[in-house]
C-alpha cells in the first residue's frame, strides 16, 4: 500500500535517485547497519535471534559487494533502499525490522561522517607522505643556490632546501586542516531518527563506540541537518589542491628549456602529436588545472547548503558527488606531485649560475650602506642608481669601477666589494625563518620533529 495513487514520472525518478552514485558509501552503509541491529538486540527492541538474522544477511551482502556479485537495479533510489531489499530477500520480512528506530536521515548523515572522517585522514597520510618526500630533496640539496622570485623577476638568491620547504609548510598547515574536517565528523547523528529522535529507549553511545566516533550529535534536529562536516574537508581539499596548484606551476617553469632547473621522468611527462621533440610537463600542467575544480566542489556545495530551512531537504542529496569528486581529485593530485618529486633532477649547476647574477646582490648593498648609518630610503635610491648603470652598460654591479661606486654615494668605497661575493648574500639571511643555513637546518629539526 503506498500514499501515492499514481507512480513517480520517469523523469522524476531519474532526478530523485542517488544510488548511481552513492552506491560507493556500501561499506559504511553496512558498518552502521550492523552496529545498529546490534544495539537493538541489546535493547531489547528486537529478539537475539531477529539480530542475528539481520547481521548473518548483511555478512552476505558484504560477501557479494566484495565480489562485485551484488545487482542494484533500476527501482533502487539509493544505496540505503538496495541494501534493504537485498536483506528481506535474503531473510524474509525480518529484513524490514532493520529500519526500526531509525531514518535515512540520520543514516545517510552517518554513513557520510564515516566516509568523511575516514577520507580526512587518508588524504592526510597522503601529505604526510609529500611532505617527507619533500624533507628528503630539501636534506639532499641543503646548499644548492638559486634565484628566488617575486613577479617572476629574480629577486634574492635562496637555498633550493629553503624553497621546497616553503611546500612542507604549506602541506602542514593542509595537514592541520584534514586533521580539523576528520574531528567536526567524529560525532554520530545515528538515533536522530528523520529530526526529532526516535520513540524507542536506543542506546547511541554504543553504536558510536562500535563505529570509532568520539560521541554522539546532542541533537538530534542539528544531527540530520548538518553539513558542516563536508564543508570543513571541501575548504581542506581546496587549500590543498591550491598548493598543489603552485607546485606545479613551478615544476612547469623550472622545467622549460628557458629555466631548466629540473627534469621530470619521463613517466610523468608526454609528447606532442605533431611535434617529436616535444616532452611536455602535463601533469604538473594538470596538477594547476585541477586546482579550481576541487575549489568549485566546496562553493557549489555552499550554494546548495545556504538558506536551507531545518532539518533535511532533498538538496542535500548533492553534498555526494561534490564531496567524492572533491577527494578523489585530491587524491589523485597528491599521488602525481609524489610521483613526479620522487623522479626530479634537480639541474644544480644552472639553478646557482642563475643564482649568481650580482644585480640580486642589490637589497644586501642596500643593508650594508644601512649598518653604515645611512636611512633605508635613501640607500634604496643609490643602489637603484648603481643597478641603472650596471644595466644601461650591460655590466653587473661587481664590474662598476670604484669611481663610479663613489660616484653614487661617498659610503660606497671599495670594501663594499665583498658584497659580491655570492656566499655572502645567502649566508647574510641570519634571521629566524630566513635561508642562511643555519636557519635551514633549525627549519629541518622542526619539521623532522612534526613527522616524527
Amino acid at each position: 500500500m503506498s500514499r501515492f495513487a499514481e507512480p513517480q514520472a520517469a523523469a522524476f525518478q531519474a532526478l530523485n535517485s542517488s544510488v548511481g552514485f552513492d552506491q560507493r558509501l556500501w561499506p559504511q552503509d553496512l558498518r552502521g547497519s550492523r552496529a545498529h541491529a546490534a544495539m537493538l538486540g541489546a535493547r531489547g527492541i528486537i529478539s537475539e535471534e531477529e539480530r542475528d538474522a539481520l547481521l548473518g544477511g548483511l555478512a552476505s551482502i558484504e560477501a557479494e559487494l566484495d565480489a562485485g556479485e551484488f545487482a542494484f537495479l533500476p527501482d533502487d533510489e539509493d544505496v540505503h533502499m538496495a541494501v534493504e531489499r537485498r536483506l528481506t530477500a535474503l531473510v524474509g520480512p525480518v529484513g524490514g525490522k532493520l529500519h526500526t528506530a531509525r531514518s535515512r536521515n540520520d543514516q545517510v548523515a552517518t554513513d557520510v561522517a564515516l566516509f568523511s572522517k575516514e577520507t580526512a585522514l587518508q588524504l592526510r597520510a597522503q601529505v604526510t607522505e609529500l611532505m617527507q618526500t619533500l624533507v628528503a630533496l630539501a636534506e639532499q640539496h641543503l646548499d644548492v643556490p638559486l634565484p628566488g622570485y617575486t613577479h617572476l623577476q629574480r629577486a634574492q638568491p635562496i637555498y633550493l632546501s629553503h624553497h621546497l620547504l616553503a611546500y612542507v609548510w604549506m602541506l602542514e598547515r593542509d595537514r592541520q586542516r584534514l586533521t580539523f574536517a576528520a574531528q567536526q565528523a567524529d560525532r554520530l547523528p545515528l538515533g536522530a531518527g528523520a529530526l526529532a529522535g526516535v520513540n524507542f529507549d536506543t542506546d547511541r553511545q554504543m553504536v558510536a563506540g562500535e563505529l570509532g566516533f568520539a560521541g554522539v550529535v546532542p541533537n538530534s534536529v542539528d544531527a540530520v541537518s548538518n553539513r558542516d562536516f563536508v564543508l570543513d574537508l571541501l575548504h581542506a581539499a581546496a587549500v590543498c589542491a591550491t598548493h598543489l596548484s603552485r607546485l606545479g606551476s613551478e615544476l612547469v617553469i623550472w622545467s622549460s628549456q628557458e629555466f631548466g632547473f629540473v627534469v621530470l621522468a619521463d613517466r610523468w611527462t608526454s609528447g606532442s602529436s605533431i611535434m617529436p621533440q616535444k616532452k611536455n610537463p602535463d601533469a604538473a600542467e594538470l596538477l594547476r588545472g585541477k586546482a579550481p575544480r576541487v575549489v568549485a566542489h566546496g562553493a557549489a556545495l555552499h550554494g546548495v547548503l545556504h538558506a536551507l530551512p531545518l532539518t533535511y531537504n532533498k538538496d542535500m542529496q548533492e553534498d555526494k558527488e561534490h564531496l567524492f569528486d572533491a577527494v578523489d581529485t585530491l587524491a589523485l593530485c597528491l599521488a602525481a606531485a609524489q610521483g613526479m618529486l620522487d623522479g626530479a633532477a634537480f639541474n644544480t649547476e644552472r639553478m646557482a649560475a642563475a643564482a649568481s647574477d650580482d644585480l640580486i646582490a642589490a637589497t644586501d648593498l642596500a643593508d650594508l650602506l644601512v649598518k653604515r648609518g645611512v636611512p633605508f630610503r635613501e640607500c634604496h635610491g643609490i643602489v637603484a642608481g648603481l643597478v641603472r648603470a650596471a644595466v644601461e652598460s650591460g655590466r653587473g654591479l661587481g664590474e662598476l669601477s670604484d669611481a663610479e661606486l663613489a660616484a653614487q654615494s661617498p659610503h660606497l668605497d671599495p670594501s663594499v666589494r665583498a658584497v659580491f661575493e655570492r656566499s655572502s648574500w645567502l649566508e647574510s639571511k641570519v634571521s629566524e625563518g630566513g635561508t642562511s643555513l643555519p636557519r635551514v637546518r633549525e627549519q629541518l629539526e622542526l619539521v623532522r620533529a612534526l613527522l616524527a
